[in-house]
């Protein structure tokens, strides 16, 4: 009689998201001076992935390799699925570029610079006149259109210049350090714009300085140091690389502290202001791992700090000629 046991179904694998952006070994230099050293990137679609690295460290040069701006002496890539080496028209058709120098003529008007680019992808007169109030409208440009871009400032021409990257509709674009010299309020904005690229199914390869523009946009983030890769993850993983986060126990009844102090034997006291501090990376896992013993001995803390650190220590630790990891001494607290 056959059986009536059922096969057991084959899991079906769960495939990375597919690459935007991918590049192995990728070297480039200068004469004697090696400005990239074998960089590997992995940019999934629809994401935003932040080179960060001090003045120096080969970010522009990166950009400059992936947009066909010059070539790599070595390694391999592919951006939109065409190779950099033998489909440099295909990689050009599917980005656009934002340098950290604005590409806006400023003798010209903010609308001419928006037709100038139509009429280089080459759209018919109306359609371009469509594709150009669309996009102004969009970057809130409409007011100053018939402005002369010179007038603009410069949070109004970095918006013109992204405006202008987006008539030929790029699915992948690179902004090289795009808040540059911006003020606090334009950078923020600068910031909704990136967000809302991503939304619309747009990859963002972004470099920059600024640890909190990295922090705040990226899903993923490689630190590049000297031509390599020093790190590579998402924000938190790379906060939690690095030594110095811990978590404080705070007690108003000192009974309950001396015992908390019985059952974590390991952590450090301060019996003048009731509070024990043990080494932490900050996971969930690891604060789990904490109100479990606490928990068993019954005890209850009233007030539990996770002090983490943050890319201003990543960066530190990892980039510069002494790029050895050390505790934090500007934790960030998050009371739990």
């Amino acid at each position: 009689m056959p059986s009536s046991v059922m096969p057991t179904p084959t899991p079906i694998p769960v495939l990375p998201p597919p690459a935007a952006v991918s590049a192995v070994g990728l070297r480039k230099a200068y004469g004697d001076r090696t400005v990239l050293d074998g960089v590997d990137l992995h940019i999934p679609a629809g994401s935003v992935f932040a080179l960060l690295g001090p003045n120096g460290a080969g970010k522009t040069t990166a950009v400059k390799i992936l947009s066909t701006l010059i070539s790599a002496d070595g390694g391999q890539a592919q951006v939109a699925g065409h190779d950099l080496a033998t489909s440099a028209e295909g990689v050009r058709a599917a980005i656009g570029v934002t340098g950290q120098f604005s590409a806006v003529d400023g003798l010209i008007t903010g609308e001419e610079n928006m037709l100038l680019m139509t009429d280089l992808h080459h759209l018919a007169r109306p359609e371009g006149r469509r594709v150009a109030a669309e996009l102004l409208e969009r970057f809130d440009l409409t007011d100053a259109a018939k402005k002369p871009a010179s007038t603009y400032s410069g949070g109004m021409k970095r918006r013109l210049d992204i405006a202008m990257t987006l008539v030929g509709e790029p699915r992948i674009i690179f902004l090289d350090e795009p808040t540059t010299g911006l003020d606090p309020r334009s950078r923020h904005a600068m910031w909704g714009i990136i967000r809302a690229l991503v939304t619309g199914g747009v990859t963002v390869l972004l470099t920059t300085q600024y640890l909190e523009e990295a922090d705040e946009l990226a899903d993923r983030i490689a630190v590049l140091d000297h031509g390599r890769i020093v790190a590579q993850g998402t924000a938190e993983e790379l906060k939690r690389r690095i030594p110095g986060g811990h978590v404080r126990l705070r007690f108003s009844d000192p009974a309950a502290y001396r015992s908390a102090a019985g059952a974590l034997s390991e952590a450090a006291h301060d019996d003048g202001a009731l509070t024990l501090q043990l080494p932490s990376d900050g996971s969930q896992r690891d604060l789990r791992s904490v109100l479990d013993r606490l928990d068993t001995a019954g005890i209850e803390a009233d007030e539990l700090t996770v002090h983490t650190p943050d890319l201003d220590d990543v960066f530190f630790a990892l980039t510069g000629p002494t790029a050895v990891p050390t505790p934090t001494t500007r934790p960030k607290e998050a009371v739990r």
